[in-house]
């Protein structure tokens, strides 16, 4: 028995008629597909965009400074606007606030693909991230909260395991494509290879938004409230009340925060795995192929009976195989952790964002969905900053060598993550005894 189910006010759209419970039975729902379509398609297309960007700031200014600031600049907006963003998804039409802010980063990227091509100064880059960044904001916090009036309670997990299937699939073919596409350009003498990348992911946004408007389900809001300090807050005030949603949250961002090893991946593959630029391919892609395989193994089982349990094993398995990977020499024993690594952390996902937006009635959802955005989105970055942070103070002192720093901060990082585990588990026990999900 669950110690907390869903509200009473979860929308409950016209269930389509399967017939059966098969994996695919909910590509029958008209609005979903075409929303996940849209979504392969506009993930892939910001995927693209931000290993151009990259690429461009990096070859234009050869300083690791200029690429760190593209992450603070899409991380400012995240702290100044997820407030009202929350707010504005619960206030008014979801679908409508996801089309307009796509248009709104549909444009900031052309303007990239402009100063691309005029080698305009960088700080216009960063002008128009800052712009993207901010749209992308209030589009994100619309966009999980849409999702639910889109399926039938029956159908949501399935919904949620797809979606994430579908965005991991977009990093794959996203970043490689990028890269093909640089690399074509620059070999037919381009002055601005990744121009043409920024313009694809222009259309890739606009496809998005057409996708998203031919969806018949609309969103209307019961009664709109004011923008006070109060109903800003409200999306703090449920999560902290809500003991499970808490526990889901700290768990999955302390997780992301000490158990990122990806910011070290050019160090393995150059000085420990000694695979070169192609070694770092394949293991920049193995974690992503494992969050695909995995969602396609969840959406041929039923729902998982255990979810909380599953949840807490899974990222207990993520800090074993990234301690695994923090130890390991040989590159294909590297990879396969990985691999796993991706695997399990898609049942993490899936599982809290599942929960999430069942546990919080549907005139919160925006507001908390822009919460959980917050403190995941920004643990991804500032976990970043602490592998290297840690590979760089540790390697000199104890090894004198930047290999020995890293080391140390990954496998640091997979005990980090399982201690937090033992201590999620621990102070939110209702986490361990939700079952179902569904």
């Amino acid at each position: 028995m669950n110690e907390a189910g869903p509200p009473a006010d979860l929308p409950s759209p016209t269930p389509v008629k399967t017939g059966d419970d098969h994996p695919y039975a909910i590509f029958r729902n008209r609005d979903f597909t075409l929303y996940l379509i849209g979504r392969l398609v506009a993930v892939t297309g910001q995927q693209m965009f931000t290993i151009a960007i990259l690429w461009e700031i990096y070859e234009r200014t050869e300083s690791a400074l200029a690429l760190g600031l593209v992450g603070l600049i899409q991380m400012i907006p995240m702290f100044l606007f997820t407030l009202p963003a929350g707010h504005v998804a619960d206030n008014y039409n979801r679908k409508r606030t996801v089309v307009l802010m796509t248009v709104a980063i549909a444009t900031s990227s052309l303007g990239v693909a402009f100063v691309s091509w005029r080698h305009a100064p960088v700080s216009w880059i960063y002008f128009y991230l800052f712009i993207g960044s901010t749209a992308n904001t209030f589009m994100r916090a619309a966009n999980a909260a849409y999702l639910p009036a889109l399926v039938s309670r029956k159908e949501f997990s399935r919904a949620v395991n797809w979606n994430a299937g579908a965005f991991q699939l977009s990093c794959i073919i996203g970043r490689a494509g990028a890269g093909a596409i640089i690399a074509w350009m620059a070999g037919h003498h381009s002055t601005s290879p990744a121009a043409l990348v920024y313009v694809i992911n222009t259309l890739a946004s606009l496809a998005f938004c057409v996708l998203i408007g031919m969806i018949r389900r609309q969103h209307t809001v019961k009664t709109k409230e004011p923008m006070t300090l109060q109903a800003l807050l409200t999306g703090f005030k449920f999560v902290y009340a809500s003991k499970i949603i808490l526990g889901l949250i700290t768990l999955d961002m302390f997780a992301v925060f000490l158990g990122g090893a990806t910011a070290l991946l050019p160090i393995y593959a150059k000085d420990i795995l000694f695979v070169g630029p192609t070694g770092l391919g394949f293991l920049s892609a193995a974690l992503p192929m494992g969050s695909v395989l995995c969602a396609f193994i969840l959406n041929h089982r039923p729902p998982l009976q255990k979810a909380g349990r599953a949840m807490l094993w899974a990222v207990a398995a993520f800090g074993l195989a990234t301690i695994a990977f923090g130890f390991s020499t040989w590159f294909w024993f590297s990879l396969f952790m990985l691999f796993t690594c991706g695997a399990v952390d898609n049942i993490s996902v899936v599982v809290r964002h599942t929960l999430v937006q069942m546990l919080t009635p549907d005139d919160k959802r925006g507001r908390v969905s822009a919460v959980n955005n917050l403190f995941i989105g920004t643990s991804n970055e500032l976990g970043e900053f602490e592998s290297g942070f840690v590979a760089q103070i540790f390697g000199p002192t104890i090894g004198n060598t930047i290999v020995i720093g890293a080391m140390i901060s990954v496998v640091s990082g997979g005990v980090g993550t399982i201690l937090t585990v033992l201590a999620v588990a621990w102070l939110w026990p209702e986490i361990r005894r939700y079952g179902k999900l569904a």
